[in-house]
């Protein structure tokens, strides 16, 4: 009883002035702050991904200009929406919109490469047969001196809700090429997907992932770097021909059509990233990291 009376006498004692300064010098514990920053195959960002190694990259917030060289693509008719990340531009079929852009050498000179982007497209059927009425752009690489170009993405005809086709075609040398297909793919009409094409030239090799899965692999019809000859203008939303006036030898198609829905965090680098890399690239984006 004697030690708590002067314990208790000892801390009356104290003066109120130095008990508020001793507490005045703690913070309230926070445990968000004591989370450990999430990583994924040792990245923290989408930023340290291969930085070197990006030549082009447009994040459509609010702009149309590709990041990387400050250039705009030229507008026809898109808008601006809600995104995967911050805003994405809008396209629509009943406008016939799309985007293209004159790109450089850092695209144009492409040996080994990997573009990415994140898209959600709305489903289409205006004649009511469960199909969307003709193949929809999605990235492209132009040649003007021909019917395809020298990179043409799109969703193939006949594509429905429940099972769409994704074809890439690739043309090296103006004349060999490789055709990729992703076929009976379940959800593409439903929501925010991301679609990523690599190309290796050390090993000649093709693969293609839809959020990070890899669904296709191709070999390539030619051997070692890429060669793009006589390239135009990158196309979005749209394949070559069917732009106004229509790039290539032939005209615009009545089997063709337009994409409508948004396109996000396009990128574009001059190498092919690794399986890891590209799983990072779509988890960091989706965490908007």
């Amino acid at each position: 009883m004697k030690n708590k009376f002067h314990i208790t006498l000892g801390l009356k004692a104290v003066p109120m002035m130095v008990i508020l300064l001793l507490t005045g010098c703690y913070e309230k514990f926070d445990p968000e702050s004591y989370k450990p920053e999430f990583t994924i195959s040792g990245f923290t960002a989408v930023d340290q991904i291969a930085t070197d190694n990006l030549v082009a990259y447009w994040s459509f917030d609010g702009t149309l200009a590709e990041d990387v060289s400050g250039a705009e693509a030229d507008n026809s008719g898109t808008t601006f929406t809600g995104g995967f990340k911050g805003q994405a531009v809008n396209m629509s079929v009943a406008n016939k919109t799309y985007l293209t852009y004159d790109a450089g050498t850092e695209i144009t000179g492409l040996k080994s490469f990997t573009i990415s982007f994140w898209v959600n497209p709305t489903f289409i059927d205006a004649n009511a047969d469960n199909g969307i009425d003709g193949i929809l752009g999605l990235v492209n690489l132009s040649n003007p001196a021909g019917f395809w170009g020298n990179l043409d993405w799109f969703v193939e005809n006949g594509s429905n809700k429940n099972a769409a086709k994704i074809v890439a075609h690739i043309v090296s040398d103006g004349n060999k090429e490789t055709w990729m297909n992703v076929s009976n793919f379940k959800g593409l009409f439903d929501g925010w997907t991301n679609h990523t094409l690599t190309y290796n030239a050390t090993t000649s090799k093709f693969n293609y992932y839809i959020n990070a899965s890899m669904l296709s692999e191709a070999t390539a019809g030619w051997t070692g770097d890429t060669n793009f000859t006589g390239s135009g203008p990158m196309v979005f939303g749209c394949v070559q021909f069917q732009t106004t006036p229509s790039i290539g030898c032939c005209g615009h198609q009545d089997w063709a059509s337009y994409l409508t829905g948004s396109m996000d965090e396009v990128r574009i680098y001059d190498t092919a990233l690794t399986a890891e890399e590209i799983t990072a690239l779509v988890v960091l984006q989706g965490k908007g990291k």
